[in-house]
């Protein structure tokens, strides 16, 4: 899996040595609940996630790490399938690090990667991903890199006591290249 450098951030595969921010990260009540995030993940099975992660199929997981290889947080492209050339993106940022601008950089750095041609690239045609209805920042900040709201699945994720939308969302390739949410130009 490739490095994908930016300004701000540079995109790595996941180590076993960033399971001590990765726990932090999954300890992160506010995250999970932004996120939708309701399994609890022992401390021993995040060691073997960040020990094995970068070998699994169907998937490509980066840390986003600033300066000395701080672990900010994961973006991940899951779900891919080759056929359709489809996939699904995923974006966590650590307490302390969200707002800063890191998760904006790393999606168009993933975006770039995802949609450049086999084999530099994963040749993808479409990528998707969802958020809650309780999470707008989020939301504006895939509406900014040209995601467009695809569905709205109506109080299908349990927020306390409370019940909130899931936002599906969706950005093709030619969308990207032609300069959505300030995506490259063709």
């Amino acid at each position: 899996m490739p490095i994908l450098v930016g300004e701000m951030v540079v995109l790595r595969p996941i180590r076993a040595k960033d399971a001590d921010a990765m726990w932090e990260m999954c300890q992160d009540e506010e995250g999970n609940r932004l996120t939708g995030t309701v399994v609890e993940f022992t401390r021993e099975q995040v060691d073997q996630w960040c020990a094995s992660v970068a070998d699994r199929d169907g998937r490509a997981d980066w840390a986003i790490t600033h300066g000395s290889d701080e672990y900010l947080g994961e973006i991940v492209v899951n779900s891919i399938d080759h056929h359709s050339m489809n996939a699904n993106l995923r974006l966590s940022i650590r307490p302390g690090h969200r707002g800063r601008g890191f998760g904006g950089e790393a999606i168009s750095l993933v975006l770039d990667h995802a949609f450049a041609p086999a084999p530099e690239g994963l040749g993808l045609h479409r990528i998707s991903l969802d958020v809650l209805s309780i999470n707008p920042r989020a939301r504006a900040l895939y509406e900014s890199l040209g995601f467009v709201t695809e569905g709205r699945l109506r109080e299908a994720h349990r927020d306390g006591e409370h019940w909130c939308d899931v936002i599906d969302m969706g950005l093709l390739a030619e969308e990207w290249r032609a300069g959505a949410g300030g995506g490259p130009r063709a």
